[in-house]
């Protein structure tokens, strides 16, 4: 090793252990970032409550204070999975963000053995049952993913995880890193922050879309389109998710919906996360309002609707400006507009046409058609039984080449 290559490895060396709270054991480290860490949403999740409303925390609790979540599963069940960091350290000044470099905070940073041994502990209590793993950058995006998948390893092989793990894949990260946390993890992710590269400077004018975030997830579909899912974990490979700050740069819901549509086309992502800007004090954006959580909910329908109903970008009920409307849910406004006079004959419809309707999901869908190969569907309470919600549904169907009778606040 050069004399050049040596001391700068030091130096490196002394920067992470600057860093390193000796005197904080892993529990303390863990809940020193509770708050901050939940600006980063990583599953369909609810942070866990210390204790329910007015009651007292149960002293022996061991999940109390921790940056615990509860992840949805498919089948409806919850999942508590711990959500951290390797480090608080970033040497990134990205606008919005409570770990950005320069802000006045206490920084906290695990060593990998470490992280995945508090991990395994907290799996054994009954305390968790996955874990998702993020970091700030220190030394570079790479070496901080190498850090990551080094805990991810000590985890899987040393430990012999099985539980639930979600990884990021940080800006700059390189193919074989990608294809490596792929081969480890159930999840792997890359936020975009923002919904294109002129969103993305205004927010964090050190990153690169085009190369550093966006290229990441187009390996991991290549990866998945070229490599047998054998080389995966449990044999198949992991989904991939991204997420956005909304409501900071005056970015458009058009904007954001764009590119998780192409999104969805291109690089099969799982999911869009829209995590709604609340402003962090010690940031050059703690002046700037909160985004209305609404605005938030309202993303996340719409998206669903470009995803798994069927529906094209240009079908969504935009305002002027590119913005959804606040006080309507998007399919219920495309179905007034569409469906109002032109109601679906629900014994006839395909599945297409089940899902435009409102009251209807996929599973409702499925239900009406193999429910159709027995019977012919005459009334609401026929619906209600297979799951459809009926008051919404009502306004925009026939049953038997009949409209079913309507109370006029259905239409609210």
């Amino acid at each position: 090793m050069r004399f050049s290559e040596k001391r700068g490895k030091e130096a490196l060396a002394r920067k992470e252990r600057l860093f390193y709270n000796e005197n904080m054991d892993v529990i303390e480290r863990l809940a020193s970032i509770r708050q901050d860490v939940q600006t980063e949403v990583a599953e369909d999740v609810r942070m866990v409550p210390s204790a329910g409303r007015g009651a007292p925390a149960p002293c022996e609790d061991p999940a109390e204070g921790l940056p615990i979540t509860m992840a949805a599963l498919p089948n409806g069940q919850r999942m508590p999975i711990l959500k951290t960091l390797l480090t608080s350290a970033c040497e990134r000044n990205c606008y919005y963000c409570p770990f950005r470099s320069g802000r006045d905070l206490r920084r906290v940073t695990f060593q990998p053995d470490e992280l995945a041994g508090a991990i395994v502990r907290l799996t054994e209590r009954g305390v968790i049952r996955g874990a998702f793993l993020s970091s700030g950058i220190a030394g570079g995006g790479i070496r901080t993913q190498d850090r990551l998948i080094a805990t991810a390893e000590i985890l899987r092989h040393k430990f012999h995880y099985r539980g639930y793990l979600h990884l990021k894949l940080m800006p700059g990260a390189e193919y074989d890193q990608v294809l490596r946390a792929m081969q480890l993890a159930d999840r792997v992710s890359v936020n975009l922050e923002g919904a294109n590269p002129r969103r993305l400077e205004a927010l964090a004018p050190q990153k690169v879309f085009m190369e550093e975030l966006l290229q990441p997830l187009r390996w991991v579909e290549e990866i998945r389109r070229k490599l047998p899912p054998v080389q995966g974990w449990q044999g198949r490979w992991p989904s991939s998710t991204t997420q956005f700050v909304v409501g900071a740069v005056g970015e458009s819901d058009l904007e954001l919906l764009a590119t998780v549509s192409y999104l969805n086309k291109t690089v099969r992502l799982a999911r869009g996360y829209f995590s709604g800007f609340s402003p962090t004090p010690g940031t050059p954006f703690e002046g700037l309002p909160p985004c209305n959580p609404w605005r938030e909910h309202r993303l996340y329908q719409a998206s669903f609707l470009l995803r798994d109903y069927g529906f094209e970008l240009e079908e969504l009920p935009f305002q002027e400006g590119g913005q959804l409307p606040l006080d309507v849910d998007p399919k219920l406004s495309w179905a007034k507009q569409n469906l109002a006079e032109a109601p679906i004959e629900v014994n006839r419809a395909g599945r297409q046409e089940l899902l435009r309707i409102p009251g209807i999901g996929p599973r409702g869908a499925q239900a009406i058609l193999k429910a159709r190969r027995q019977t012919r569907l005459r009334s609401l309470e026929d619906l209600w039984a297979l799951g459809v919600v009926t008051t919404r549904a009502a306004p925009f169907i026939l049953l038997d080449g009949h409209r079913p009778a309507v109370q006029p606040t259905l239409w609210g």
